[in-house]
């Protein structure tokens, strides 16, 4: 229990500092916002592309760790949204944005941070595949969903345009397709650049422990308690066992990296969730929820470390 605390206590430390650097006015809510810009637009691009074209192109995209944890996200996310539809009686939209927060890990802020304890020859490369899989097939679904529950289905040229321009414009996203290119190509950077990015890289961890500390801190919460629970449950159960069924149908990644990805769904969803449902109204539900999951992801995540024997 101690090893396991010795991975995911570091973790939770870090959020705690920049939670209470906020809470204590040290910091104000909106200088997070300058940290998480660093984070996404540098650090996590710089890293992924190092991580990306440094590897072979066949190692770097394993299909076979995408294609089972893509299937196991979508199983959730497709029976979120037929169950919230029926048996709940919610609108599309809001099972939508239920599905969103119950299908799509913060694999960048808090599971990289993990996974590289764990795993640091390996992590990089992984999150580079949880990547694609949110940002370029449950992200634009879902989100895709959310406008068409709103009255968006006579719009659907202007939804999918502004959907492709966003993923054209994710910093995430180039940098892999820029770190594929360079591994395809057999190019490197000169030392000193690639030296650059590596250290811009090495900074995407803590920075991003310590903003999400500091946005939980800065987020208003509104209690419903059904819904609340029910997101954090479908989020640190019902995903992880979704992934952890798709990867026993298709077990070809083997089981350390199967073990890792259902760790990866372990994690609490990303810390965008709030933002991305305040244009539908359910800000307040969604930052709940997010403090509440991440608080619960202590526990789940050291219990699966334990379980899985994956802590050590």
């Amino acid at each position: 229990m101690l090893a396991i605390l010795a991975i995911t206590g570091p973790i939770f430390i870090l959020i705690a500092v920049g939670f209470a650097a906020v809470r204590l006015r040290v910091l104000v809510p909106t200088d997070m916002r300058a940290l998480g810009v660093f984070v996404i637009n540098f650090a996590l691009p710089a890293l992924l592309f190092g991580a990306v074209s440094s590897g072979a192109l066949a190692e770097t995209v394993r299909l076979d760790l995408l294609l089972p944890y893509a299937l196991g996200s979508l199983v959730v996310a497709g029976g979120v949204v037929a169950l919230a539809m029926t048996a709940l009686r919610r609108k599309l939209q809001m099972a939508a944005v239920l599905a969103l927060g119950m299908s799509v890990s913060n694999s960048a802020f808090i599971g990289f941070p993990i996974a590289r304890q764990l795993s640091p020859d390996t992590a990089s490369a992984a999150l580079a595949v949880y990547a694609l899989v949110e940002a370029l097939i449950m992200f634009p679904l879902l989100l895709a969903l959310a406008e068409l529950g709103g009255g968006g289905g006579g719009r659907w040229p202007v939804v999918l345009r502004g959907i492709v321009l966003s993923l054209a414009r994710n910093p995430m996203i180039l940098a892999i397709l820029a770190g594929l290119a360079c591994s395809a190509l057999g190019l490197a950077l000169p030392v000193p650049f690639a030296r650059a990015v590596e250290l811009l890289g090495s900074t995407a961890a803590p920075v991003a422990l310590f903003y999400i500390g500091g946005t939980l801190a800065g987020l208003k919460v509104r209690i419903a308690a059904g819904d609340i629970g029910l997101i954090v449950a479908g989020k640190l159960l019902l995903h992880p066992l979704g992934v952890y069924l798709a990867f026993l149908a298709f077990p070809a990644a083997g089981e350390a990296l199967s073990t890792a990805a259902v760790l990866n769904a372990c994690m609490p969803m990303m810390s965008v969730y709030p933002i991305l449902a305040q244009k539908y109204g359910h800000e307040g539900l969604c930052a709940a929820a997010l403090v509440a999951t991440t608080v619960s992801s202590f526990f789940t995540i050291s219990g699966f470390l334990w379980l899985s024997g994956a802590g050590g």
